[in-house]
């Protein structure tokens, strides 16, 4: 599945991206620009906007929820979404490109010490050139999952 948030959801759209899906977060007004696009490419639209979300003629999810915890919920249990262990953390959280593996030398000089010398699997977003590693930040993802109970849909 394929989403397009808008420019209200920006943090959503960076832990639906952590959790795997490919997530486009728009964040012009010109809300034409923005259903073009969505059939384009085939993507639900994912928004706050009660209006655009009347109005579309593709499939929107409208939040009214407020706090990402419950918008996160809502978008998992309404789209029936599995979230996959071995999909998260596969794409950019900044530009949604899909990762790349790359060789623990490539990130040397880019990477603190620390982190060069304790971690082994490095992937790389092939757009901003991001570097990202399975840090602690793994596990806090995990934790956050299980506050919200979304835990039971993982993987």
């Amino acid at each position: 599945m394929r989403f397009i948030l808008t420019k209200e959801l920006g943090r959503l759209s960076r832990w639906l991206r952590v959790l795997g899906f490919d997530t486009v977060y728009f964040k012009e007004e010109n809300y034409s620009k923005l259903l073009l696009l969505a059939l384009r490419e085939e993507r639900i639209i994912i928004t706050r906007n009660k209006t655009l979300a009347e109005r579309v003629t593709t499939k929107a999810v409208y939040l009214k929820e407020e706090n990402l915890p419950e918008q996160l919920k809502k978008v998992i249990k309404r789209l029936n979404l599995k979230i996959e262990e071995d999909k998260m953390f596969s794409r950019c959280v900044i530009c949604n490109k899909s990762l790349e593996k790359v060789g623990k030398e490539k990130v040397r000089e880019r990477v603190p010490e620390y982190i060069y010398k304790t971690q082994q699997g490095f992937r790389e977003c092939p757009q901003c050139k991001r570097v990202y590693w399975p840090g602690s930040h793994w596990q806090n993802i995990r934790e956050a999952l299980n506050k919200t109970g979304l835990n039971e849909v993982c993987s």
